[in-house]
């Protein structure tokens, strides 16, 4: 899973203990805390996806523009089940929940069944 990811010249991580998004900029002997708002709720995966972070939560889909320090939803339907884990295959996010393989043309605001 992309509980962590490069973005920049920082490491981005999902800290699952208390619900953060942490940030690194020394190759993670030292981590500092980005976003402890718990209101998108539990982070689960991080996708790094042109200028945005995409993060699938317990909540649905959430992007950050700013490095991780502020979420907003992008998706909260749940047809899909929920998120598990997000990848991409270079045009589309694919995800990856509870009810199977699903993939997204537009950054994550619908999702189609694979």
């Amino acid at each position: 899973m992309g509980q962590m990811i490069q973005y920049g010249n920082e490491l981005i991580r999902i800290n699952t203990q208390k619900n953060f998004i942490e940030y690194s900029r020394d190759s993670g002997r030292s981590r500092h805390n980005r976003c402890t708002n718990t209101s998108s709720g539990n982070f689960i995966d991080l996708l790094e996806y042109g200028s945005e972070i995409i993060a699938c939560t317990s909540k649905g889909i959430y992007y950050s523009k700013d490095e991780g320090r502020s979420w907003h939803i992008r998706y909260s339907g749940s047809v899909e089940g929920s998120f598990l884990q997000l990848s991409s295959d270079g045009q589309n996010i694919l995800a990856t929940t509870s009810k199977g393989l699903f993939y997204s043309k537009d950054s994550g605001r619908s999702w189609h069944r694979r």
